[in-house]
């Protein structure tokens, strides 16, 4: 069976590498003045060097020319083009018809792929971009899969991709008037300002020209109601609700097929694409190696495959809760997040192995660390994961010893393989090599909780099908209820930080843990299982564990 690819965005050349080490078939990049990606950190020197990296590595790269061309473009078309033909990438999207048939003129042999941008929503579309000479089509996210399966079959000679992960617009893919009108920033030449993202306050301008806050206070409220008609619509009114913090009616929730991918890959769709140029080194790493692990499981055993462990890897990443989207067709409101537009994790980004030594890993910290915290090595090759509890964190360059060390400093740490309890080091070396990432958890507000819960809810009612609108409610009102209280003070999922307490994960490390009597059932459990796979709240009661 031909296997469909995982496409991964590459924001700049360590991204690039990262991506395909967590399991990348291929990647897409560009520089920032010919692509739609006015922050893409690649210079054409970096291009070519990533276009190298990925073919020693058997990988493909596609280079993204999918600008809207202005005249002044043009000029830059000739430098681009020549340089690119001596890197021969394995492809170069593009959006604008007129740079499509340039480059077809001037560069034959390179294939190109027809971009998003394109808005491709029907074979119709398909076939006549492949009788222009396109070698590969990336579909509209508005296409159903419905729609897609029907493109498949009329189209089976031209290969097909579609988006999977990443970003959602709220209007029509990339083409929003919102960025331009608020910030003058450009949706459609890559410089889109998130506009659909940001709170909005409603204010009232008096006669006398001065503008003041519309206070709705609990005496007045049951003064107001304001409410939106549409000229075709008269008489249809719909009401616009608004808290203290604004309204985010136009926040979509993240896109997230992979409880759907073994559609996908049924009908073989030549390509899977995650959206993130600009998402962090973390997102890049994490998704890659979420897609590739499922992937392969479903070509393993397609009968038995469940999407389950593997959204439970997606949920790691900072997201804005995950949607089908369009992909049963009909845009329903589960898509789209109308109370928390945040984009959230239980976990975040500890650090990135920089290097290996015969006997440490020197680990570049991204975000804060505390003594007690629990480091979560990431193996781009090993399904499973390694805990590591420090209690104190050596700097590689000084030999000091600190309590706490701060991202922000870009402090490099040493961290030796003698603190590993269970792995033998040179197994350590050879899955943890270079640009391996660590996670650790995240301390949430009352409100992050209450929408992390929401989003399941959701992501449960999308993918069965079934609609729960009590369930839905219920939780909605918790999340409401919690954003009202203010609340800040915020906890782990597990004991995670500090000199006291165990998650009761045997991690490597943990001191109470393997030294403490009172775990000595809890430990001869543990051994038994993979590592970090935590006891239930009913084992540890009859283990007569301490409560947490």
């Amino acid at each position: 069976m031909k296997r469909s690819e995982l496409l991964m965005p590459a924001g700049n050349l360590r991204k690039l590498k990262m991506a395909v080490l967590y399991g990348a078939d291929a990647v897409y990049l560009g520089t920032p003045d010919m692509s739609l990606r006015t922050k893409s950190e690649f210079s054409l020197d970096e291009v070519i060097e990533g276009v190298q990296f990925c073919h020693a590595q058997g990988k493909r790269a596609y280079l993204t020319l999918n600008l809207f061309s202005h005249n002044k473009d043009i000029p830059k078309l000739e430098e681009y083009i020549e340089t690119i033909r001596k890197v021969r990438p394995d492809g170069l999207i593009i959006a604008d018809p007129g740079v499509f048939q340039y480059v077809r003129e001037r560069a034959p042999e390179i294939p190109l792929h027809i971009s998003t941008q394109a808005n491709v929503c029907s074979w119709l579309s398909v076939k006549f971009w492949q009788d222009q000479g396109a070698s590969l089509v990336v579909l509209a996210r508005e296409v159903s899969y419905p729609e897609l399966a029907e493109i498949r079959e009329q189209c089976p000679d031209v290969k097909l991709e579609a988006f999977i992960h990443g970003a959602m617009c709220m209007t029509y893919s990339g083409r929003c008037l919102l960025s331009n009108f608020m910030a003058e920033r450009g949706a459609n030449q890559g410089n889109c300002a998130n506009s659909c993202r940001w709170n909005y306050n409603v204010r009232m301008r008096l006669k006398d020209g001065t503008v003041e806050d519309l206070n709705i206070t609990p005496e007045n409220a049951d003064m107001f109601e304001f409410l939106l008609e549409e000229g075709c619509r008269p008489g249809d009114l719909m009401p616009i609700e608004e808290d203290g913090r604004g309204s985010y009616i136009m926040n979509s929730r993240d896109l997230c097929l992979l409880p759907k991918l073994d559609d996908y890959l049924k009908i073989g769709v030549d390509s899977l694409k995650v959206e993130g140029r600009g998402k962090s080194e973390y997102y890049c790493a994490i998704v890659a190696r979420a897609y590739r692990m499922a992937i392969d499981a479903w070509y393993e055993n397609p009968d038995d495959w469940s999407p389950r462990p593997f959204m439970d890897e997606l949920e790691t990443v900072s997201n804005r809760g995950y949607t089908l989207a369009f992909h049963e067709g009909r845009l329903t409101h589960h898509a789209h997040g109308y109370e928390h537009t945040a984009s959230i994790s239980q976990w975040e980004f500890a650090g990135v192995v920089v290097d290996v030594t015969s006997d440490a890993f020197l680990v570049e910290v991204k975000n804060k660390l505390e003594a007690g915290e629990v480091l979560d090595f990431i193996s781009p090759v090993a399904k499973e994961t390694v805990l590591l509890r420090l209690y104190e964190f050596e700097v590689a360059e000084t030999g000091a010893c600190k309590e706490v060390v701060h991202g922000s400093t870009k402090t490099v740490i040493r961290v030796p393989f003698a603190l590993f309890d269970h792995e033998d080091p040179e197994w350590l070396g050879a899955h943890f090599p270079a640009f391996t990432v660590l996670r650790k958890e995240r301390a949430l507000t009352p409100d992050q909780w209450a929408r992390i819960k929401l989003d399941k809810t959701v992501q449960g009612i999308e993918a069965s099908g079934k609609d729960r609108p009590t369930a839905y409610a219920r939780q909605r009102d918790a999340l409401v209820d919690a954003i009202g209280t203010g609340a800040q003070d915020r906890r782990h999922k597990t004991n995670r930080v500090g000199s006291e307490g165990c998650c009761g994960r045997g991690c490597n490390g943990c001191m109470m843990f393997w030294q403490d009597p009172i775990y000595d059932k809890a430990r001869e459990e543990l051994l038994k299982r993979k590592q970090g796979e935590q006891l239930s709240r009913e084992e540890a009661k009859a283990l007569k564990l301490p409560a947490e």
